[in-house]
């Protein structure tokens, strides 16, 4: 009897034990979900390329009012005259009108020699001869500047005093810039016309100083002595005529 009871309670205790349930969790441990970034393109600016825009250019005049301070700056750096630069402009280019300036903004006629940048083939000399092609005059005006301070047969220009623009003028004929014999004469004929010497003086600040007229001088001996035209004597000394009498006070530019 104590056997049997003694069964039963190890079944009781064993089926008690079985039937405690052991729970799970059943849940997975998910990753941390990342945001997602939207990826933002960077927009590169697009930089709009400047181009030249020519001058309005009618008359000489207006040639030499939009290239004198370029020409000024010329002399500042390279001490060629801004009468001779202008005139040259003026005379190569036809006063801004010309081929060369206009679709080459070649303003000084200068041809490829051993110029690697853009060209342009043009009659001169012989015919379609390659000239240098640029995109703004200014270029043009430096590359002028460049060329006569760089090569050995301009070299006895730059000792020629700055100021007497018909030692340059005939120098530059001498040093073989130009073919034409009246080549000297017609940039003279230019920077008097045009009183291109005035830059010149602007440059060097040169100060207008007194002259007594003496016996046997003239207006047109006066403003030979001292490099200066008629008219600009004239209207520097508000003369209307050509009469000046002996002892009389008159401005020059020494």
């Amino acid at each position: 009897m104590k056997k049997l009871l003694t069964l039963f309670i190890v079944i009781f205790l064993i089926q008690s034990c079985g039937s405690k349930r052991i729970i799970y969790n059943n849940k997975v441990d998910q990753p941390a979900k990342t945001k997602k970034v939207k990826k933002t393109k960077s927009k590169s600016k697009k930089t709009k390329s400047i181009s030249f825009v020519s001058p309005r250019i009618n008359s000489t005049e207006d040639y030499v009012n939009y290239y004198s301070h370029i020409a000024m700056d010329e002399m500042i750096q390279y001490k060629i005259p801004a009468s001779i630069t202008l005139a040259q402009g003026i005379l190569e280019s036809g006063a801004g009108k010309g081929r060369l300036a206009v679709q080459a903004n070649n303003h000084f006629g200068i041809k490829c020699h051993d110029w690697t940048g853009k060209k342009i083939f043009h009659d001169d000399d012989e015919a379609q001869e390659c000239f240098r092609k640029y995109d703004n005059p200014e270029f043009s005006y430096r590359d002028h500047s460049i060329f006569l301070a760089t090569r050995d047969r301009y070299s006895f220009l730059f000792k020629l005093d700055i100021d007497n623009y018909k030692q340059w003028a005939r120098g530059l004929k001498k040093a073989g810039y130009a073919t034409d014999p009246k080549y000297p004469q017609k940039l003279i004929d230019l920077i008097e016309r045009y009183e291109l010497y005035k830059y010149d003086n602007k440059v060097l600040k040169k100060k207008n100083k007194t002259y007594r007229v003496k016996k046997g001088d003239t207006l047109f001996s006066i403003a030979k002595k001292f490099n200066m035209s008629i008219d600009y004597l004239r209207d520097l000394n508000k003369i209307s005529g050509n009469e000046i009498s002996v002892g009389e006070i008159i401005l020059i530019i020494k």
